[in-house]
This record gives structure tokens, C-alpha cells and sequence, in this order.
């Protein structure tokens, strides 16, 4: 039976885990606040520029006159080999986070003969490299803090696989923020870009046929300057966003599953 030092002991070291747990959780908090602000805030720049390349994809003119060899991150070829880029923290302590997301892309991957991955955290390169898999790049250090010149060199390293035929397609595997308390894990395709709306454009350069029902054409539009020196950076800009977006969102749920952690391991401490 334990003496009275040693339940002091025991309720001092208590006390301590709650004060700490306390603390992680008002700095999670805090985080979340501003990770939340930051996503709004972007928000009318993604919807621009998702606009934008609908409504320049959606012209005749543009549709005849595209050339793959100037916009290659739209080119559709058959599959050999799928470039992943699998999302998760840099920290654990965030309650089921990790393991959620890396879950659903370990399904994601194993369905797949031939792959390439590209890690973004600390936890998913530690994932996939002690279940003896092979990272191609990883990314750490800034998961629920990111900024959009963290985005651009993701999307460099994916543009890269992509253009010299390294991989076929790109997937971008994430978690969507819904509240503090829920998150879910998602896969979108990143590369080759289809415009929303759109089929994905053949390797010729030509647009599969619009589903019945579908507008085939927005309207004429005026480019300035030409359409070409427009998708070379609108395409390369709409990736970058995309790839921003799910930083963003993932920040988000990390930031909202430890706070969430943080405050059931306090009110356990308390009981």
C-alpha cells in the first residue's frame, strides 16, 4: 500500500500532466482560431481561379488551339505508375489524426501495382518508411503552419513526376476540416488537371465528349495576352492553390483533433 509521500507525489505529477495538457490545449486553440481565418481568407482566390480556368477551358478558341507541349499538366495518358502526396502532422498528440488519414492512403496506395510517393509531415514519411516503403521527397516542418511558398514547392516536386513521365497521375490525399471534433480523410486527383465541369484532355489535345446535358462552351473570351502564355501559368497557379487548400484544411484538423485530445486528457486527469 502506498504511503502518504507517495500519494503526494503521485497527485503533484498529476497536477503537473494537467497544467501541461491545459497549456497545449489553449495554444491548439489559439492555432485553430487562425488556421480558420487563414482558410477563409484564401477562399476567394481559389474560387477565382477555379472560375477563371472554367471559364477559359470553356472557349472554343482556347479548346482548338491548346497545345499540351506549352500546358503539360493537363495531358491524359493511360496509367502506368500514380504519384501520391499523403498530408499528415509533424507532431503526434493529436488524438486520431495520423492515423486516420495515413490509413485511407495506405488503402489508397496498396490498390495501385506501381507508385511513387511524396510525403508532407514527419508522421507520414515515419509511416510509410518503417512499413518498408519508399518516400521519393518529403516535406516537413511547417504542417499546422503552412504558407502558399510551402504549397509551390510541393506542387514543383509533383509537376516534376508529372511532366518528365515519371508518373502518370497525381493524387492528393488529405483531410477535410468540418469542426474541431470532425475531419475526414479524402483523395483528389491532382494531376493531369481537369477542369471542374470538364473531361481531362487527351494526350491529342482534344476534349473527351461533354456528358449529356453539359454546357460544351461558356462563351467567347478575350485573352490578353494570348491563350498560351495564359494556361502556362494559369494551370501551374490552380495546382499551387489546390495543394494550398489541403495544407490548409489539414493544419486545420490537426490543430482541432489536439485540441480536442488535449481537452479529454485534462478532464481525465481532473476525474
Amino acid at each position: 500500500m502506498p504511503n502518504p509521500r507517495e500519494i503526494h507525489r503521485h497527485m503533484r505529477s498529476v497536477g503537473n500532466i494537467q497544467q501541461i495538457t491545459k497549456a497545449m490545449k489553449m495554444v491548439a486553440a489559439a492555432r485553430l482560431r487562425r488556421a480558420q481565418e487563414k482558410a477563409a481568407s484564401s477562399r476567394p482566390f481559389a474560387e477565382k481561379i477555379e472560375s477563371m480556368l472554367i471559364t477559359a477551358m470553356g472557349d472554343s478558341t482556347l479548346q482548338n488551339k491548346l497545345d499540351l507541349s506549352e500546358s503539360p499538366l493537363m495531358a491524359s495518358r493511360s496509367v502506368r505508375r500514380t504519384g501520391f502526396i499523403v498530408i499528415a502532422a509533424d507532431k503526434g498528440l493529436a488524438g486520431p489524426y495520423n492515423s486516420n488519414v495515413l490509413k485511407h492512403a495506405l488503402a489508397e496506395i496498396t490498390e495501385c501495382e506501381n507508385y511513387t510517393i511524396i510525403t508532407v509531415g514527419r508522421k507520414s514519411k515515419e509511416f510509410f518508411q518503417h512499413r518498408g516503403f519508399e518516400v521519393a521527397k518529403d516535406f516537413f516542418g511547417l504542417s499546422d503552419k503552412p504558407n502558399f511558398d510551402y504549397a509551390e514547392q510541393i506542387a514543383k516536386a509533383a509537376a516534376d513526376l508529372f511532366i518528365t513521365g515519371e508518373v502518370d497521375e497525381v493524387k492528393l490525399i488529405s483531410t477535410r476540416f468540418k469542426s474541431a471534433l470532425s475531419y475526414t480523410p479524402e483523395t483528389i486527383q491532382l494531376l493531369p488537371v481537369q477542369v471542374p465541369g470538364n473531361k481531362a484532355v487527351t494526350i491529342s489535345g482534344s476534349f473527351a465528349p461533354a456528358e449529356e446535358g453539359e454546357e460544351e462552351e461558356l462563351g467567347k473570351v478575350i485573352y490578353e495576352p494570348n491563350p498560351a502564355t495564359l494556361m502556362k501559368q494559369l494551370l501551374p497557379d490552380y495546382v499551387k492553390t489546390l495543394i494550398y487548400a489541403a495544407l490548409m484544411q489539414s493544419a486545420a484538423s490537426e490543430l482541432g483533433a489536439r485540441m480536442t485530445a488535449m481537452s479529454s486528457a485534462t478532464d481525465k486527469n481532473y476525474r
